[in-house]
């Protein structure tokens, strides 16, 4: 008879049942094996890929951990495999020794120990479950305390090492700051002509910082098309009126307390003449001679496609009194200029009377492109004043007919400072094209690239000049504004140029003589083995200031998400051309660039607290990779100077044509896209400039929105990320930046380096902001947050300011 337990009827027998329950318990333990043994297999193919990496590292005199990790990884896999319980032990002996390891290599650093300790510890988990142990639970038991402890530890280790924060202690006594708040404008694209990027505005203070909101917001309209176009912009403040540029040059008026828009200037450029279309403010000047009359203030911007243009700063239109219709072509003497290979990114500069500026010229395409000529013009005709022409510097006039400014020269792309009460402007160089390779380089190449050169304003004949990389072979052009400012020195203060460098060296020079007011050395770096290159044999360090450098790389600051594409990134460093610091280019080897060509400083430059003596400088520490390729190669490669839809850019391959070798420039990444040198790849710091020592340094930036292969990984964890753009510094002791990769305008502490507040942007805020006083007696802090292409981080046109709230 069929019954069930409570004596009902029931069509299932008791021998069937029986082999139900039977499969029940078969079952699991069918599905442990396969999970066990998965695992097994898991850390088999690990263990080999480890062990056949770590052998390679070990052919090049690398760390032997790799191959011993892989190794034991393997036998554990394989113990597990056979169910055999010692498989777990020996994973957990692997983890401890992974633990010794590692902090003996690095020490108690977060970013540094994650890649050595993350991974390991989390597979290792897997090893409290039943679901490791193909013969089942009973071996789970005798295992899991062995494994927890190693995982234990682990997590610990991880958890502790996240607190490692770099900070510097205070060098000196900090004098309080004036109570004088100035007048509140900000006309120049550096605040002043020196580029202190110093506001006299104390409102906004430490204790109130934390008060700030959003006051208004606004959009500029512009559509990116493809190509890059960051929004770098930094407005001038002018009365009541706030002046900006867009990527286009399209020049816009907002009312300064409300960011209404009062007027738009359509410049009509020709983007598709570019392959990186930028505009990073505009100048002003006012007429003397032209009392209350149209175009009496004027904004002057220069283009993207080539053009010098003259507003009236109270309406919006050209003014038709300035050169050709309110325009001037500056292309004018300049010989045949293809599309992309000469234009205007930053703004000019303004000096008695004349308008100076430089222009930014195609890098790496070939050895015959437009002149890096630089140029002065009648602030109210337009008329052509002088030129500096590198290779004609005793001939300060526009060429005679069927000639033109000497082609391939230095060119001067960045911000310019002047001096008005010693009538001299000062522009930073950049390299005589290409930058890889100078074998073809003129004398009057070498002597002005890579330089800061003080030119008299009313003549245009070179005062002095001072070079920062002989024969520059890095693309280690001068990108930061050269910051003026009265240095203390003793009992005195000399007037003083500050010049932060790509290479992380920073300057000071007598800006009357160009003479070095702090010490500067000559020192031997390494040599070419390229034929017909040649390298200078020694290069200036400037060794009375703090270095923004960064150590010297080793293979144990190798990095990665992982221990086997850090493994890989110590392979990739070991078979490097990279002897520490100037390494110079090679053939068929990769060699090391660092710092890459975003710096070191990059064209954000320094900001200068005047009142208390602090120089603020943010940098990064990105290592580059570069190889020559012969020409036949590249031919064979089909490697081309740009042309009309064909653009390039600062990286990548370019052809250098001309010369024998084309150049391949590359980001050193893992194969997970992540940087293969560990963090901080961004600084923040701190000079105290009586002393000239470091007063405080720490990383900039967190790990928010980056990640690997691009994705962001929502981790805001204080990382250091790579950076672009400046910061401003105010009289009430505080520092605002946005700069990183990440989409947060800051505020710190000038003194302490404190982060005071946050605050996260539309976009990201990859360009410089500014403080100004509102015709209502409110401080505002403004910034462009456009996003940068190149640190991946988000597009947008926003316009932000902020302020503390309305009194009630």
């Amino acid at each position: 008879r069929r019954i069930s337990p409570g004596g009902e009827n029931n069509n299932m027998t008791l021998q069937e049942k029986s082999r139900m329950e039977q499969a029940k318990q078969i079952q699991p333990k069918r599905d442990r094996r396969i999970a066990g043994r998965s695992y097994a297999a898991l850390l088999i193919a690990i263990g080999a890929a480890l062990g056949w990496l770590g052998g390679q590292l070990i052919a090049l005199d690398g760390s032997p951990y790799y191959l011993i990790a892989g190794l034991m990884v393997i036998g554990a896999g394989l113990l597990l495999w056979r169910g055999d319980r010692r498989g777990a032990g020996l994973y957990g002996l692997m983890l401890l020794g992974t633990y010794v390891w590692a902090l003996w290599e690095v020490g108690i650093d977060g970013w540094a120990l994650a890649p050595r300790v993350i991974a390991p510890t989390l597979l290792g988990l897997w090893l409290l479950t039943p679901w490791a142990y193909p013969r089942g639970e009973k071996a789970t038991k005798r295992n899991a305390p062995k494994a927890a402890i190693a995982t234990a530890a682990g997590i610990a280790l991880v958890i502790l090492a996240t607190g490692y924060f770099v900070t510097g202690d205070t060098s000196s006594t900090i004098p309080a700051a004036s109570n004088d708040s100035g007048d509140g404008e900000w006309r120049a694209w550096g605040n002043d002509q020196g580029g202190t990027r110093f506001s006299p505005l104390n409102q906004i203070t430490p204790e109130n910082v934390g008060q700030l909101e959003i006051a208004w917001t606004y959009r500029t309209g512009f559509k990116q098309t493809g190509l890059p176009a960051p929004f770098e912009a930094t407005p001038l403040k002018i009365g009541d009126s706030l002046y900006l540029c867009t990527p286009a040059n399209d020049v816009i008026a907002l009312d300064a307390e409300t960011g209404r828009e009062k007027w738009y200037f359509r410049a009509g450029t020709d983007e598709s003449r570019v392959g990186f279309a930028v505009c990073r403010g505009v100048a002003y000047y006012r007429d003397p001679t032209a009392g209350e009359g149209p175009c009496a203030e004027r904004i002057i911007t220069a283009t993207v496609d080539a053009r010098l243009l003259a507003i009236d700063a109270r309406t919006g239109s050209l003014c038709p009194a300035f050169g050709k219709g309110g325009a001037i072509d500056l292309r004018r003497g300049m010989g045949f200029v293809d599309k992309g290979y000469y234009y205007v990114t930053s703004a000019p500069q303004t000096i008695r009377g004349k308008i100076v500026l430089g222009g930014w010229v195609s890098d790496n395409q070939h050895v015959d492109e437009p002149a890096g000529v630089i140029r002065a013009f009648d602030a109210v005709t337009g008329a052509f004043a002088w030129a500096f022409d590198a290779g004609r510097p005793d001939r300060q006039g526009e060429p005679a007919a069927g000639e033109y400014y000497t082609r391939g020269t230095p060119n001067s792309w960045a911000p310019i400072s002047a001096d008005e009460s010693l009538g001299l402007v000062y522009l930073p160089t950049g390299n005589s094209v290409p930058d890889w390779y100078g074998g073809q380089r003129r004398p009057f190449d070498d002597k002005y690239s890579s330089s800061v050169v003080a030119i008299d304003a009313e003549t245009g004949v070179v005062r002095w000049s001072f070079q920062t990389a002989h024969h520059d072979l890095w693309d280690y052009d001068v990108a930061s504004q050269p910051t003026l400012y009265d240095l203390p020195m003793g009992d005195r203060r000399v007037p003083a140029l500050i010049q932060p460098t790509k290479r992380g060296e920073i300057f000071v020079l007598d800006r009357r003589t160009g003479k070095p007011l702090t010490a500067v050395e000559e020192r031997p770096v390494p040599q070419t083995t390229v034929p017909g290159e040649r390298t200078s044999p020694t290069q200036p360090f400037s060794t009375g200031m703090p270095s923004f450098a960064g150590p010297t790389l080793t293979e144990t600051m190798m990095w990665g998400l992982t221990p086997l594409d850090q493994a890989w990134c110590r392979i990739e460093f070991l078979r490097s051309n990279y002897t520490g610091t100037l390494t110079p280019p090679t053939i068929g080897k990769q060699t090391l660039v660092y710092p890459g060509y975003v710096g070191g400083s990059d064209w954000g430059g320094v900001s200068i607290d005047t009142d208390r003596d602090i120089l603020i400088g943010n940098s990064n520490r990105v290592a580059i990779r570069s190889i020559l390729i012969p020409r036949k190669d590249a031919d064979a490669m089909g490697i081309k100077p740009i042309a009309e839809g064909h653009h390039g850019n600062v990286g990548g391959t370019s052809a250098q044509g001309g010369t024998p070798y084309a150049v391949r420039i590359t980001p050193f990444l893992s194969p997970l896209n992540v940087p293969c040198q560990q963090p901080p790849f961004g600084m923040l710091s701190a000079i105290d400039m009586k002393t000239r020592k470091l007063l405080w340094s720490k990383p900039f930036g967190t790990a928010r929105d980056s990640g690997p292969f691009g994705m962001e990984s929502m981790l805001p964890i204080t990382m250091g990320v790579p950076n672009t753009a400046g910061s401003v510094v105010t009289r009430s002791g505080l520092t605002f930046i946005g700069a990183t990769q990440d989409r947060y305008l800051r505020a710190f502490d000038t003194v302490s380096g404190r982060k005071l507040w946050q605050d996260r942007l539309p976009a990201g805020g990859q360009a410089t902001p500014m403080s100004y006083m509102s015709r209502s007696g409110r401080q505002f802090v403004v910034i462009a947050a456009g996003g940068n292409f190149t640190l991946r981080s988000k597009t947008g046109d926003y316009v932000v300011a902020y302020a503390l709230p309305k009194r009630r």
